[in-house]
């Protein structure tokens, strides 16, 4: 429950708006089969109609945050594939969570429709629309407890079709993939690439003092673009399908570059091309952040830093992918040269300051207090270290 708990404070915040205490809603409708679109064009007052099978949990996060209180799915959210926590996260957020699948909304609503929810039941002027059921709290975290005792079999189909596309996507990767020549120089510098993936808000907040301090090159994958704007941050370069990212992110001044299918088609270059963007068409297999991984070490990057990236099974299965061979090879190419963000603590440099190590020596400190009760040995010992510190740090 670890993915839960770390959004405590959007689900305080959302509980204090009483979002599951209304009988009957109204609002207007906004639509989108693309979720990640969706959530920027949210308000506290909408009422969020989507088709997304497996609610994963950074859609579920940004549901949350765009303060709307009732969401609609005509899909499964929680289909029993893999232990999905995205429903879960998104109830306890305070949000009322309806099903009604395979229901016709998007043929029979329209955006900005003004509808009125009743328990479960979608009414426009008066007429029933569709009616479907209420996604309870209880009902979800039973269903993940169940889902967690399967995850084995996930596990075996997941690892089998990793090893029968790693015959290709493995081959293509590992021989190099064509980059263009790029304007922005990643020769012995750091380079953070940053995807919209689990905890990227906070990944982000974690390495602010290492982006102040060692001024990497901000490469962005699809809408980590927008993430990156909305920490304050212009990407150098953007890399992807362009189906996420929005305009504004896209005329930022960032490098573009389109990831295509190995016949050349690139559905993203079509965009930006109708948006008068110049950019760069690229042929390689796999997910996006693995294109911009490869990118980052084919262009001499010294040191890459990972935020929002996915690796583990769950995060997988969450983006509906049947294996992991792009990012197998991948993480094998770029070997130790690659951090993720959640262990960036072991960059600490005189350059990033002094004072993350005293917040968390104080932390350290703070989780010995019982023992110290309790030992005075380890009483006198914690006296002496507290001394020390206060030296270190010019307090004493």
């Amino acid at each position: 429950m670890g993915a839960i708990t770390e959004q405590e404070s959007s689900i305080a915040q959302a509980l204090a708006r009483g979002a599951t205490s209304f009988v009957e809603f109204t609002g207007p409708v906004k639509l989108d089969r693309r979720t990640k679109r969706l959530v920027h064009r949210l308000g506290p007052g909408d009422i969020a109609v989507i088709d997304h099978a497996d609610l994963d949990r950074v859609s579920a996060e940004e549901l949350v945050d765009s303060g709307v209180r009732v969401v609609v799915n005509v899909a499964a959210s929680q289909t029993g594939r893999f232990p999905n926590p995205g429903p879960l996260l998104l109830v306890r957020g305070g949000v009322r969570l309806i099903e009604m699948p395979e229901a016709p909304l998007f043929q029979d609503l329209s955006e900005g429709d003004i509808v009125t929810v009743r328990a479960a039941t979608l009414f426009r002027h008066g007429t029933r629309i569709a009616a479907g059921r209420t996604v309870e709290e209880e009902q979800l975290e039973q269903a993940l407890a169940e889902q967690r005792t399967r995850v084995t079999e996930s596990l075996e189909t997941f690892a089998e079709n990793t090893l029968r596309y790693l015959r290709e996507e493995g081959r293509i990767l590992a021989e190099g993939v064509d980059f263009p020549p790029l304007q922005t120089r990643f020769r012995d510098r750091h380079a953070l690439v940053v995807a919209r993936g689990p905890g990227h808000k906070r990944d982000l907040r974690i390495v602010r003092p290492y982006v102040r301090g060692f001024k990497p090159v901000l490469v962005a994958v699809d809408g980590g673009a927008d993430a990156l704007l909305e920490a304050g941050y212009r990407p150098d370069v953007i890399v992807g399908d362009m189906d996420s990212v929005s305009e504004a992110a896209l005329r930022s001044g960032a490098e573009l570059v389109v990831q295509a299918y190995q016949d050349g088609r690139a559905p993203g270059a079509d965009r930006l091309e109708s948006l008068g963007v110049p950019c760069w068409k690229v042929a390689a297999p796999g997910m996006s952040e693995d294109l911009a991984l490869l990118l980052a070490y084919e262009k001499g990057a010294r040191l890459i830093v990972a935020v929002g990236t996915h690796f583990n099974l769950i995060e997988f299965l969450e983006r509906d992918r049947a294996g992991m061979s792009s990012t197998f090879v991948t993480r094998l190419k770029v070997g130790e040269i690659l951090v993720d963000a959640r262990g960036i603590s072991r960059l600490v440099s005189r350059r990033v300051g002094l004072w993350p190590l005293v917040a968390f020596t104080l932390a350290a400190f703070g989780a010995v207090v019982a023992a110290v009760a309790a030992d005075p040995g380890v009483r006198r010992l914690i006296v002496l270290l507290s001394q020390r510190v206060r030296e270190v740090v010019g307090l004493g």
